[in-house]
């Protein structure tokens, strides 16, 4: 199996979650983060999601706010990499009205036939990254964190229903 190119990025702009191991196939947690009508199911940071997540397709996300200042938040970005089973990537963009960037890359390793791990990144990007790494990564970090807990948690109730028989999950 080649090795996946993900890009490198600054550490001091960048936010790495927690890597989980998941005792269920890169199939299964694949599915989990695709399946973006089921996020208010599991995901605790990305309560709602709406997406083709073909290149270039928006991605409107409706957001936990770990920061503490309100409910939710809506948060749109930009598909940018799709690798089945191994990454899915989408970013923001500077615009004439912010010139914020950062690229989000969810990662997923096959360790074996049923078993993964999964991280993600964020990586603050363009001029301001220093300042927005220090007003949200501490939260950003926790957010990403809770995420992976969720999707390991998830992918592998799914897949042990599925093992089990079930139609439940």
């Amino acid at each position: 199996m080649s090795e996946l190119s993900i890009p490198t990025y600054d550490p001091a702009t960048t936010v790495r979650s927690l890597e989980v191991e998941i005792d269920a196939p890169a199939s299964v947690v694949w599915e989990v983060l695709t399946d973006l009508d089921s996020y208010p199911h599991w995901n605790p940071f990305c309560v709602a999601a709406k997406s083709t997540l073909e290149l270039g397709a928006a991605v409107e996300m409706t957001l936990a706010d770990y920061s503490g200042a309100t409910e939710t938040f809506p948060y749109t970005e930009y598909v940018c990499a799709v690798v089945p089973e191994r990454l899915l990537s989408w970013e923001l963009r500077p615009t004439e009205v912010s010139v914020q960037a950062a690229r989000r890359d969810q990662v997923i390793e096959p360790i074996t036939d049923n078993r993964c791990r999964y991280y993600s990144t964020d990586a603050f990007l363009g001029e301001e990254a220093l300042q927005i790494m220090a007003d949200s990564g501490e939260w950003v970090k926790r957010a990403f964190d809770d995420t992976a807990v969720a999707l390991k948690e998830r992918s592998e109730a799914l897949f042990t229903a599925r093992s089990l028989g079930s139609r439940s999950a």
